[in-house]
């Protein structure tokens, strides 16, 4: 089984990256970031092409973890209210939650082994709109939306050419890291490591039949 981990750089991504790499049935591991050789930075576009066409060497990969997300920067806290919201934060917080992974859907995805595989996204609940009783967090909520519109519109072009493929996302719950540290996230969050392997075992209970779903990390399906 080859796998890979985009966004190996985060808590979340470089404890997949162990956990992979600890089951004796992966034969390789590939990791990409903005420090990996070749570098994947979702802020050049150009990257994510040149870093699908470095790798496809070692494809077909039976699983991908695509690890990547922001829920604050340096500049920008998410938002409580409307009044709070600014184009320059959102488009950033979008450019990281979503537009990234949609280009690594459009280069990685035909790295997938066609007759069985799996593509997994880090997203949130809090992106669910189904769940949403609280409010606030705009720009995270509707960048991580918009990702679980990608993954399952995806699921049902890859049907057709890739039928044993199974893409979802994924909710991580609240691991400790710097996305979760400014709300507790030590406090109430798991080790990244515990998070990563509690995914992991969900995600290969996953078949084919499944691709298009939204799944949280003990396995429980969640609302859109």
């Amino acid at each position: 089984m080859r796998a890979l981990v985009i966004g190996s750089g985060g808590a979340i991504g470089s404890a997949f990256v162990e956990v992979l790499r600890g089951d004796l049935r992966c034969t390789s591991v590939q990791a990409l970031s903005r420090q990996s050789d070749p570098p994947l930075d979702y802020t050049r576009e150009e990257s994510v092409a040149a870093a699908a066409e470095t790798l496809r060497a070692h494809a077909p990969f039976q699983v991908v973890i695509v690890a990547t997300g922001v829920l604050h920067t340096a500049a920008a806290q998410p938002e409580k209210r409307l009044a709070d919201l600014q184009l320059a934060s959102m488009e950033e917080v979008f450019r990281l939650n979503t537009f990234g992974p949609a280009l690594v859907l459009r280069h990685f995805a035909p790295l997938l082994d066609r007759q069985r595989s799996l593509m997994a996204f880090l997203s949130a609940k809090v992106g669910s709109i189904g769940d949403n009783r609280l409010g606030g967090w705009y720009s995270y909520r509707a960048s991580k939306a918009a990702l679980n519109m990608l993954v399952k519109t995806a699921s049902i072009e890859l049907r057709r050419t890739h039928p044993g493929a199974a893409v979802v996302a994924l909710h991580p719950g609240t691991v400790k890291s710097a996305l979760s540290r400014p709300f507790r996230g030590e406090e109430l969050g798991r080790e990244a490591e515990v998070a990563a392997a509690q995914m992991w075992h969900a995600l290969q209970a996953l078949g084919a039949e499944d691709s298009g779903s939204f799944v949280a990390y003990d396995g429980q399906g969640l609302p859109w």
